[in-house]
């Protein structure tokens, strides 16, 4: 129902927000009649958009439409499911005016997209690698807050119809309503064991409704529920070889860990006290930024294995000449180590073909245990007739993923004399090399994921196990020498649920046009709040900070202003984003001046203040210079002349800006502006400036010609032998700097 994002960075791990500084995104696409709202912005949506606002789709995947989860769910949700071409679930909606049928790959891309968007929006960079959270070791699929929500949904359904004659399924907004209202209640209860109200008004034909439920009555309708809390609890320990005396401590996150009967249950599978240390909503979400920083190579992580597993057994069948029939093989047991490949040997005088499935239905989720089919071709027989030896290599990659990755012929081929041959007895070695040139290939294609993968296996068909026992026997004449050719197999791909490519390619094609579309509806919304907000701020100050500022009789703003507003609730409300921003050009025509009087009027005291205080700065600096203080007795009296002419000119411009502006109407442009006498006030320090802080000069000091002490000079006074014991220390440093010319003297 709800997605989180979580980052590596600066040392740890960080759920960032969305645009609403909310680090919680609801799994929610709406879709309207010029763009579409993702996250937060389409959850507002489900009420007054039911039909064309989806949620709760990511159980939809890989399910054909005639599934019975697929055809069950569609009475409990406010849009509607439809057949794709392909026999999977579709979503139809109505989007652009146009009634449309998307995927639920397409409509988990523009979610994943909208994720893809807050991300670098948050980092400041492009995002291009992301682990999502998908595949449990051990689950109920039919456990989760959503399932405890359909109890109270029931409940109440079944109450309003018996107290209010309400049919409430049969309205999709009513029920999303119900949906939401039941939510909030179930999170109430397990805070609180009393009884707690259920209020909606205006629920179905103007009709409000009420109800009231408490813990303890909930728990009961849920018991199915919370009896099949324990199934998944024995299925990881059976898994993991362990014992619950085995476990050290219990660590349990997901909204539904809230509840506290589940929590109840929990703790006594374990007999211990739970823990409740993270964050139970983003738990799962920071766990995923961990895998990113431990895959990517500019992160250092802390030592410790994280294994991916194949979470259902994996095995292929082919038909079978040898024993007339169809012979099969399991590739992957459950729990593998993942990714993997191995190599499987065939006997084949013509192409074939293998069924790649889930040998266990049972603990599937879905009804289908079809992978996919893969077609080995240009298989063709020996030279002698005989059936050749076929290789092919399946393959679990890192993202759980089977595939029947390639395939190779061994062709024998008969030495000319002469010729060095390879030995039959080499025929290990040669699928060792094999096996070598294949591991090597996979690392190529797959850095970092060597370790795994250099544990290839070679798994024997029934055939070729037949074909080899002749080996065993004592060689009867001796056989040709001869050679090995490995000849590369195309394989066509056919998985079950995957993409073809070309509707693939379509797909990305439209979700770039929608991209495209939602950014121009974006910024024509812009536009139109833009020019909404202008009005209604303008309006207010024209009758507040800004009416001073008004020539009196003069309301032709007003009225501007007042005409736009009822435009935009009439014919403006969709208009292209170019005529609002013409209108704000038009308005602001005639507010900026009023605007720019006001804020002159602020400003310019400040400014004012400002050239005043240099002004008097200046000034003291001349009086003192007049009065031969020390401090300045050094400065030229020509410059200081110069200062003073300066000061006395800005000064006599300053009174008379200044009783200019006061006679001057507020309703009228200022005499002078803020920028002209900052201007001056710039101008006033770069002329006088430079001047009064010039330095004082150093005083010269000569030193003496003989090296005699300063006592024997025949000291006058005690300054005199100051200044001769000054001369001799500055004569010293002098000598020692000599060797040091990079020191500075002073």
């Amino acid at each position: 129902m709800n997605c989180y994002i979580a980052v590596a960075r600066a040392g740890g791990i960080e759920t960032i927000a969305n645009e609403y500084s909310d680090r919680c995104t609801p799994a929610c696409v709406s879709f309207g009649p010029r763009n579409r709202s993702i996250g937060a912005a389409a959850k507002s949506q489900l009420v007054t958009n039911c039909k064309n606002t989806v949620q709760g789709f990511k159980r939809f995947h890989g399910r054909a439409y005639s599934d019975p989860f697929v055809q069950s769910a569609k009475s409990k949700i406010g849009y509607e499911l439809s057949q794709m071409p392909t026999g999977t679930t579709g979503i139809k909606v109505t989007y652009m005016e146009e009634e449309k049928v998307f995927s639920i790959e397409q409509v988990t891309a523009m979610l994943l997209t909208k994720l893809k968007e807050t991300a670098e929006g948050a980092l400041k960079k492009p995002v291009a690698d992301c682990v999502i959270s998908i595949l449990a070791t051990a689950f109920d699929q039919h456990m989760g807050g959503k399932d405890f929500d359909e109890v109270l949904v029931n409940h109440f359904c079944e109450e309003f119809g018996k107290k209010y004659k309400l049919e409430v399924k049969s309205k999709p907004r009513a029920l999303v309503r119900l949906y939401q209202e039941c939510e909030k209640l179930k999170k109430l209860m397990s805070a609180n064991s009393s009884d707690l109200p259920l209020n909606i008004e205006c629920f179905m034909d103007d009709i409000d409704v009420s109800g009231h439920l408490n813990r303890g009555q909930f728990e009961e309708m849920c018991a199915d529920i919370l009896a099949r809390v324990e199934a998944p609890l024995h299925s990881i320990m059976e898994q993991a070889n362990l014992k619950t005396e085995d476990i050290y401590a219990v660590e349990i996150v997901g909204g539904a860990s809230r509840i506290p009967a589940v929590k109840e249950r929990i703790g006594k599978f374990f007999r211990k006290e739970l823990s409740t240390t993270l964050n139970a909503d983003e738990a799962v979400a920071r766990g995923c930024a961990l895998q990113c920083a431990i895959l990517s190579p500019a992160f250092k992580v802390r030592e410790f294995s994280i294994t991916d597993v194949v979470p259902y057994p994996v095995s292929l069948k082919w038909n079978s000449a040898a024993e007339d029939g169809v012979s099969d093989c399991e590739v992957f047991s459950k729990n593998h180590a993942a990714p993997f490949s191995k190599v499987l040997t065939f006997y084949r005088k013509e192409p074939f073909s293998l069924e790649a499935y889930y040998n266990s239905p049972k603990q599937l989720p879905y009804p289908d245990p079809t992978i996919g089919q893969y077609m080995i071709q240009k298989v063709v027989p020996q030279a002698t007739g005989e059936s050749s030896k076929v290789k092919v290599k399946v393959r679990i990659n890192i993202h759980g993923i089977f595939s029947v990755s390639g395939a190779s012929l061994v062709e024998m081929q008969k030495c000319e004399e002469g010729e060095e041959p390879m030995e039959m007895e080499q025929t290990v070695n040669l699928s060792a090399l094999q096996n070598k040139m294949q591991v090597e290939e996979d690392q190529q294609k797959s850095p970092g994921e060597g370790e795994k993968e250099n544990e290839e296996k070679k798994v024997m068909s029934a055939e070729e196990g037949k074909q080899e026992k002749k080996s065993d026997q004592p060689p009867q004449a001796k056989k040709p020498k001869v050679k090995t050719k490995v000849l590369e197999l195309p394989i066509e791909n056919n998985p079950q649920w995957q993409l073809a490519i070309e509707m693939l390619n379509l797909f990305v094609e439209n979700e770039g046009k929608m991209i495209m579309q939602d950014k121009l509806e974006k910024e024509r919304n812009d536009a139109k709040n833009n020019l909404e907000e202008y009005v209604y701020d303008m309006r207010d100050k024209l009758h507040g900070m800004y009416e001073r500022f008004i020539s009196e009789g003069v309301n032709t703003l007003s009225l501007k202003l007042e005409d736009t507003e009822n435009w935009l609730y009439e014919d403006g409300e969709d208009q292209p984003k170019q005529v609002y921003i013409d209108r704000l050009a038009e308005l602001k025509k005639l507010g900026q001046p009023i605007q720019d009087r006001y804020t002159e009027f602020e400003e310019r005291p400040k400014a004012f203040e400002e050239l005043g205080k240099q002004l008097q700065q200046y000034m003291k600096i001349v009086e003192a210079f007049k009065m031969k203080e020390e401090q300045y007795e050094h400065l030229d009296e020509t410059e200081i002349e110069k200062v003073n002419k300066t000061v006395s000119d800005v000064m006599i411009w300053m009174n008379s800006k200044m009783n200019q502006q006061c006679k001057q109407s507020l309703t009228l442009d200022p005499v002078v502006k803020v920028a002209e006498i900052a201007a001056k006030t710039q101008e006033l320090f770069a002329a006088c400036n430079p001047i009064v802080t010039k330095p004082k000069p150093k005083p010269k000091v000569e030193l003496p010609k003989d090296d005699a002490p300063a006592e024997q000079n025949g000291p006058v006074n005690g300054q005199e032998s100051a200044e001769v014991e000054t001369s001799a220390n500055q004569k010293d440093a002098a000598e020692n700097t000599e060797s040091k010319p990079d020191m500075d003297l002073d």
